[in-house]
């Protein structure tokens, strides 16, 4: 890091991200590019594609030696652009670094505030608006101008790969093949940036060092082929919703939240207790205060460490979808003959998701009270992902960056989301060394209304980038 021009740094990454970036992902904003487990017909509109093309183009127009960008489109999969940078002179960097990000957007929802929507970039107080700006179109420019200021600074760098995929908010499902596919071209990777993540504020920078897995289950429950008037029907045959809710009783103590099934459940290493126990020091509140609470509701803990831990480390249910239940205009006095709930397990990081899904698949279908038909559908289940320590230079480089360009020490965060190419990464290269980390921050709204980019918090973070990536090339 000595050799490397901080001024120079500092001025390039700024300058990159006002004239260079800005106007570029603005138009990424305004591209649709919704995930395909979203969009059954994504091929067909394009969207993904064009976005794909869009920062390629963006990307090969840049001043970088010997950098070239490729697109892949497998048979039935999404498509992947990889950019290959070769390392500096003098670069002693042993292996590959990859720098992750995802190009795909979550659906638009509805209820963004006045004046903004998901595909209408719009630049204020300091934020760029506007679906995928922070989850996480600004990713793959992050990393090319974290590259780009170094050259300009004198810095270096090894070999670097930075991979954007289209399928990631799917939870990934075409990945796999990309990986298999790019194997030999990947190298032996010793390090892994992932841009895809945040923290709990935007006064220091933030590192993801766990994440959770997931168990999605559909679970419709049929009494009848035909629905039936309530009123000849009710007390003769059981209701589909109240079965439902006895077979919810066997997963889930209604009464507390706590996921019953034990094969979700892990000790949780006390280092990470420890993470937990600082970043809640560092910020306290933050992970409450932007939540928007109808009426006079509260938290599930008043302990601020233990609502850290069930979100980053203890299994959680959430209902995320329903089917067979008519809007209240057409609801008439009928039994209804089926229910249909998504149940969307989120899993301790070092959970085993398969184990664990085979657990709910017995629980849910085995002696279903009256005999009811059960039915699994929309089955969907990953492994979480719990970080390698830090190496000494890693950490070293880290609290340089926390002093020079936050101000403020790092810290940790067990992060409740999933992000399946780390474990994937981490299961091939086990030796890497992992940064996950990003600009999102408690108030970015990521997948609902009114997303937003910090953009002061996205530079910051390109910077202390750049730092990690000169660190690397420059080992002994």
């Amino acid at each position: 890091m000595g050799s490397v021009d901080r001024s120079a740094l500092t001025r390039t990454v700024r300058g990159l991200w006002d004239d260079d970036i800005l106007p570029s992902l603005s138009e990424l904003v305004a591209i649709p590019a919704i995930s395909p487990g979203f969009d059954s017909q994504w091929a067909e509109h394009g969207h993904l594609v064009a976005a794909v093309a869009h920062v390629q183009a963006w990307i090969a127009a840049r001043d970088l030696p010997g950098l070239t960008t490729e697109v892949f489109e497998l048979p039935g999969h999404a498509p992947l652009l990889l950019v290959d940078v070769p390392a500096t002179r003098g670069s002693t960097a042993q292996g590959t670094t990859v720098l992750y990000g995802h190009l795909d957007k979550q659906p638009p929802v509805a209820d963004w505030s006045p004046g903004l929507g998901p595909w209408t970039p719009v630049v204020k107080d300091g934020r760029l608006y506007g679906r995928g700006a922070a989850d996480d179109g600004y990713a793959g420019y992050a990393a090319v101008a974290a590259l780009e200021a170094l050259h300009a600074a004198g810095g270096a760098h090894g070999r670097c790969l930075v991979l954007l995929e289209t399928s990631e908010e799917s939870g990934s499902p075409d990945l796999p093949a990309y990986l298999a596919h790019l194997g030999d071209r990947l190298g032996d990777v010793s390090l892994v940036v992932c841009l895809d993540s945040g923290g709990n504020d935007y006064e220091r920078m933030w590192l993801t060092t766990s994440l959770r897995g997931l168990v999605q289950v559909g679970l419709t429950v049929r009494v009848l082929d035909s629905g039936l008037h309530s009123g000849m029907a009710s007390g003769i045959v059981p209701s589909s919703f109240r079965v439902a809710r006895q077979l919810l009783d066997r997963i889930e103590d209604a009464s507390t939240g706590e996921v019953l099934v034990r094969e979700m459940h892990v000790d949780i290493p006390a280092n990470r207790i420890a993470e937990v126990r600082e970043a809640v020091g560092a910020v306290p509140g933050a992970l409450t205060a932007t939540v928007p609470f109808a009426g006079g509701t509260t938290a599930v803990e008043k302990d601020e460490v233990e609502l850290a831990l069930n979100g980053g480390w203890r299994p959680t249910l959430s209902i995320t979808g329903a089917e067979g239940l008519p809007p209240l205009d057409d609801a008439g006095n009928v039994l209804r003959p089926f229910t249909t709930l998504l149940l969307s397990f989120r899993l301790p990081p070092t959970a085993d998701a398969a184990v664990a899904f085979e657990a709910v698949e017995e629980l849910l279908t085995t002696d279903v009270p009256y005999g009811a038909s059960v039915e699994l559908s929309r089955v969907e289940h990953a492994g979480g992902w719990n970080a390698p320590d830090l190496a000494p230079w890693l950490r070293e480089t880290l609290d340089q960056a926390g002093e020079d360009i936050f101000g403020s020490p790092w810290r940790t965060v067990a992060l409740g989301g999933s992000i399946p190419f780390m474990g994937l990464l981490h299961e091939t290269y086990p030796d890497a060394q992992f940064l996950v980390t990003g600009a999102v921050g408690p108030d970015s709204n990521c997948h609902v209304p009114d997303e937003s980019l910090h953009l002061d918090q996205a530079a910051k973070v390109t910077e202390a980038v750049a730092l990690v990536l000169d660190a690397h090339a420059r080992q002994v």
